[in-house]
């Protein structure tokens, strides 16, 4: 037996709680992605619209399951179409420059900083799948069941990506430390 039709007041609720609920790891996936707030900010809004327009399906084919992979896959695609459509208007960001310093800066501080900008250097140069696994890990805090629902593999596959990941982003980053 199937379930009644949900009101459109009904779908737009639960669809603002996914908002609500989703919105910060969308930003924060997409800030990551990209490297730029404009186009973060412009890429979850393209999220949201891409996923409204499927949203009642997508709750029907979820059986449950939690929509926060499927969102991150509509993000993933959009990423991906932004890089596309960036490669064929090739553009110089206004944020590729330094973080702003501390007041108050110590060595230590310095020290943080240049070995998180070796390591954000680093993950900007793995191949897309392994910077978007541990994107999706570690900044979003996803475990690996959900991140091969996103990326649309096995968890298997997916367990062996980050760790993959993992050896490449380390081998870049001492690569960067020896200034090689």
């Amino acid at each position: 037996m199937s379930e009644p039709a949900k009101t459109k007041a009904q779908l737009d609720g639960e669809f603002a709680e996914l908002y609500r609920t989703h919105m910060r790891d969308l930003y924060s996936y997409a800030y990551y992605r990209i490297g730029n707030h404009h186009d973060a900010e412009d890429l979850v809004e393209q999220t949201f619209l891409q996923a409204y327009r499927h949203f009642e399906r997508a709750q029907r084919e979820s059986h449950g399951r939690p929509l926060r992979p499927w969102l991150l896959r509509i993000a993933h695609n959009l990423a991906a179409n932004h890089y596309r459509y960036r490669s064929r208007r090739p553009q110089t960001s206004l944020e590729e420059s330094e973080p702003v310093a501390a007041p108050h800066s110590t060595e230590d501080l310095v020290s943080g900083r240049d070995e998180l900008a070796r390591v954000l250097e680093g993950v900007k140069r793995l191949p897309d799948d392994r910077r978007e696994a541990l994107i999706m890990r570690f900044a979003l805090g996803m475990d690996n069941r959900e991140i091969a629902r996103a990326l649309g593999r096995t968890d298997g596959a997916t367990k062996v990506l980050i760790h993959r990941a993992i050896k490449q982003l380390e081998s870049v980053v001492a690569r960067a430390e020896d200034g090689r």
